[in-house]
Order: structure tokens, then sequence, then C-alpha cells
């Protein structure tokens, strides 16, 4: 396993982008698209753990590449360990599709949440024909698909109602590093904020954390979450909740039990199809309503708290949660002054 991560870890580090800009973000959609940091990194990596895999399985048969495209296989993988990539183009892009459609890669594909393969790689392996076009310029799904580690604190400013409402105030949103190596550098910043916007992504409640793979990532998750909830510096702070990757996690928990997770043992499900997902997604949305009234103390108790359910690739729903932010914000605002 310690090679899976170690695979997981440059596939990781190929896909950092800029910190701070949305243009270098664009520049390395445009020029690592077609450098395969989104795609034949993702081929490459898979290629390695299909060969890695048969290790450890019984039926080993299932990881092993076919005979025709074991050349590319070698191949795409030593792209995958160069610092520099070549352009996507169209020849190349055809060999990382079959690759990828190759039913080897397609089982290992299936142990994504075990490999830590990036959601997104699905996505950009679908779109290949497109991606290698000598003219292509990136869509807004290409950047919402894009993956980056957020590291330090990234500071972006916006207006949930539009920058040319007059109502729409400007907000400035920090965005921080979860990971655990990432905490001690930013919490000692947020004296005074207004409110505090706490994503977490429903769908991996199955999946390993990336500092530690023995780790559950939603037991992490749960970890963090009380641990800000009970920092001095948001005694009388707003918390908005986002459940995020509602997306994902709508199909997955159809498939893999919430059980699977320490936190959610104690699930039963109740019905099938969508009434299931509504009642897992209710059981999950409980859990952190009682960690929160838990975690915080008799005078935190009236702070603002409220719960949203997010896809973050749904740029609708994304408008109209922030825009509920916003008026949820404001009558606080106007409570805390008197108004109402």
């Amino acid at each position: 396993m310690c090679r899976l991560q170690k695979l997981s870890a440059e596939l990781l580090r190929k896909q950092r982008l800029s910190n701070t800009s949305i243009s270098f973000y664009f520049l390395i959609l445009y020029d690592g698209a077609k450098e395969l940091a989104q795609s034949e990194s993702n081929s490459s990596i898979l290629y390695d753990e299909a060969k890695e895999l048969p290790q450890s399985e019984s039926n080993s048969s299932k990881y092993e590449i076919s005979p025709e495209n074991k050349e590319i296989g070698e191949k795409l993988s030593e792209i995958g360990s160069r610092l520099d990539y070549p352009l996507l183009t169209k020849e190349l892009a055809n060999e990382i599709k079959i690759l990828w459609e190759d039913a080897a890669i397609q089982e290992t594909y299936s142990h994504g949440n075990i490999l830590q393969v990036p959601d997104c790689a699905q996505y950009f392996m679908e779109n290949l024909e497109r991606l290698s076009e000598v003219d292509y310029v990136p869509t807004k799904d290409d950047v919402l698909n894009a993956r980056v580690r957020t590291t330090g604190v990234v500071e972006i400013q916006f207006s949930p109602v539009g920058e040319n409402r007059k109502s729409g105030e400007v907000y400035r949103l920090y965005d921080v590093g979860g990971q655990r190596n990432e905490r001690r550098k930013w919490i000692h910043l947020f004296e005074g904020v207004t409110a505090v916007i706490f994503c977490a992504a429903i769908s991996e409640y199955d999946q390993m954390a990336f500092e530690d793979e023995k780790k559950n990532r939603m037991m992490d998750t749960k970890e963090l979450f009380e641990w800000v909830l009970n920092q001095a510096c948001f005694e009388k702070t707003s918390f908005m909740l986002f459940l995020n990757k509602f997306d994902i996690f709508e199909k997955k928990v159809q498939k893999v039990p919430l059980s699977v997770c320490e936190w959610f043992k104690d699930y039963q499900p109740m019905a099938s199809g969508k009434q299931e997902v509504e009642h897992a997604y209710e059981f999950v949305k409980k859990k952190f309503e009682e960690l929160y009234f838990q975690s915080s103390k008799p005078d935190r108790v009236d702070r603002v708290f409220k719960i949203y359910r997010t896809t973050a690739l749904d740029q609708k729903l994304v408008k109209k949660t922030f825009k509920l932010v916003d008026e949820t914000l404001r009558r606080r605002n106007l409570i805390e002054a008197g108004l109402l």
C-alpha cells in the first residue's frame, strides 16, 4: 500500500495549481490538460496500481492489463513519472482512451476510494477528445472539475448577489487547508470573523485520509468540526455547514452502506432508491446537528447554525445557497443592532 500512497501523493503534487490566481487556474487547464495533468497522469497511476493490486487480491487476473495494451501502459506510466508532460495530442489521447477502457483499469478505478484517485478522473477521461483539440479552451465545467489541494490561506472576494447589485456586500472568503498539517497555519487568523463555512464531503464516508491511510475521512472531518466549534475565536461566530458532494453521495450510498464508517455504524437502511438516499442524508445531517450541540458550550448555543445540502459542481445551487447565507447573516446583523 506504500507504493499506492506514493503514487497518489505524486498525482496530487502534479495536480497542484496556483494558490491565489484564477487566471493561472485557467492557464493550467489550458496547458496542463494537454500536458495530461488531469488525464494521462491519472491513467499512468491507475496502470501502476493495477500492477500492484494483484499482490493482495486472490482473483489477480482481473487486474492484468491485456497484452495488447501493456506497451501503452508502460509508455503512459513513464510519462506520468516526468516533471514535464508532452502536449495532449490526438494520438496520445487515443492511447489514453484505449488504456482507460481496459477492463483491468476499470476494475482498478472501482477501488478509487482506497487508492486516493480524484473523483474528477472520470470526467477528464470522458472528455479526452475535446481536451486534445488544438484550439481547446477550458469550459466552466472543466474549471469546476479541476482539483487543487489548498495549502495555507487563500483570500477570495465575492458577492452572493452579483458584483453590480447595490444590495450585495462584497464578502471576504478565506479558504484554508483542512489537512492536518495545515490547521496550525490558519486558526489564529480568524479573530472577529462573521461566519465560518464548514465544508464536509459527505461522500467520503468510505475513504481514507490522505495523510493517514488508516484514518477514515469522515471521522477526520468529525474531529475537525468538533475542534473548530470549540475554538475561543469562534465563541460568537455563526456556523454554516455545507454537506457537500451530494451528487456523489446519492450514487454511492445505494452501493456502499453508511455503516462502513465508525460514526455511522448504527445506521439502518429503511428503503431503496431516492427514499433511501434521503433517509441516509437526513441521518448524516442529524449526526452533525448532534455533534454541534454536544460540542457547543451553554453560552454558545445561541450562535446561528445552518446546514445546507450542496453540490459544488451545480452552479445554480451554489449561488442559491450563498444567497441564503447572505440573508441569514444580514438578519443576524439586524438583530444584533436591535432593528429586529
